[in-house]
């Protein structure tokens, strides 16, 4: 059972990186959605909206193309800076995050649209910046949402299986996330550690959601 641990910790690495990302990609786009109305906003939102529902191969071919070898944005590192992204943990954080974007953008964008507008109006006529209503008002009237919808893809990229063996491989000790360590492990054979790896995957995960549960807004008079 040691082997378990090498790709437990890999994976917790990758997924708190996702969800870091994403505290700061999503909350953003998602107070951006929320705050400003303009023509095709929907269809952004749609098309941010995409990795929830595309299939994973389907996302690591996308991913191929744009940071591979030969992708336009992989390429263009590589020759630069020398950096390969393809078959490291920074693909399979890359991945990750993706994946996980939407459940923080939807969760962001309906916890911010609840705030009052008046409350942020009344902080702008009291001379706040944006920055300060966002910090002082905003968030911490959507810090509710905005943590459950974390939690959601903290769970999300922690379990995330395919675009991620697409793009950073299975490399034991270096890439070999613990979805991807339960797929290896069934393969040759190692029904106990199998076992193993997916009890730890379920109780984080339930957990986790346990907890976004709790965190989620609740209409008055429901417990």
């Amino acid at each position: 059972m040691e082997s378990a641990w090498i790709p437990l910790a890999l994976s917790l690495k990758v997924a708190l990186w996702a969800t870091g990302l994403n505290l700061l990609l999503g909350v953003g786009v998602a107070y951006w959605l929320a705050r400003h109305r303009f023509a095709g906003r929907e269809l952004v939102d749609a098309l941010l909206t995409l990795p929830m529902v595309l299939p994973p191969t389907v996302l690591g071919y996308y991913l191929l193309v744009v940071i591979g070898s030969n992708g336009w944005l992989g390429r263009w590192l590589d020759e630069s800076f020398g950096i390969n992204l393809i078959f490291t943990w920074q693909a399979a954080v890359i991945a990750a995050t993706i994946v996980a974007f939407p459940l923080v953008l939807k969760s962001a964008r309906a916890a911010l649209e609840n705030v009052d507008p008046q409350l942020e109006q009344a902080a702008r006529v009291l001379g706040l910046g944006e920055a300060a209503v966002f910090f002082r008002v905003s968030l911490p009237l959507a810090w509710r949402g905005i943590l459950a919808g974390l939690l959601l893809a903290f769970a999300r990229a922690l379990g995330e299986f395919g675009a991620t063996l697409m793009v950073a491989g299975s490399i034991p000790g270096r890439t070999q996330t613990l979805s991807i360590a339960v797929y290896e492990a069934v393969q040759a054979g190692q029904d106990d550690l199998a076992a193993f790896l997916v009890m730890i995957i379920s109780t984080t995960c339930v957990a986790v959601l346990l907890g976004a549960g709790w965190l989620a807004p609740r209409r008055p008079g429901l417990r």
